[in-house]
């Protein structure tokens, strides 16, 4: 059975009704890992699973939940990268969709500016989170379930 997971700790705002649109519309289920409350709206198809504080520990649930086939929604690139080892699917918070031809690229170059900001470098953060960031989700999110979501 096909579920969505969402890394909930830097889940946007603006991408809550739109994920919430598209798993009633398609009757979804979706289970928002966190280690804090997270409310992404009110939907019988949202469950929340709270984990203790700590680095990755909302990481490994979401890595001991996910199955093949299923997509998980987050801006962790090391966390996309087991998912897709695991034959699933990634969808960052701007609309990428991680996959087997992609993924190391993007750990390659998160690891090398994790490098540069350790040896003391200062290195401009990602951009703020935009409108068009929301649309390109979206987008995402709605050929991702075009293509792989039969009900």
């Amino acid at each position: 059975m096909f579920h969505i997971y969402v890394d909930g700790d830097a889940f946007p705002n603006a991408l809550k009704p739109i994920l919430i649109k598209q798993i009633e519309r398609l009757k979804i289920s979706v289970t928002v890992v966190a280690n804090k409350k997270i409310n992404i709206g009110k939907s019988s198809l949202v469950e929340y699973i709270l984990v203790d504080q700590g680095a990755d520990v909302a990481d490994a649930k979401i890595v001991e939940l996910c199955h093949k086939g299923d997509l998980v929604i987050t801006a962790d690139i090391p966390l996309a990268d087991f998912i897709i080892s695991k034959d699933a699917h990634a969808i960052d918070h701007r609309g990428e969709l991680y996959s087997v031809d992609n993924i190391k690229q993007y750990l390659a170059m998160r690891n090398l500016m994790e490098s540069i900001r350790e040896s003391g470098e200062m290195t401009k953060g990602p951009k703020p989170f935009s409108t068009k960031d929301a649309e390109l989700f979206a987008n995402q999110l709605n050929a991702f379930l075009s293509k792989h979501y039969k009900h």
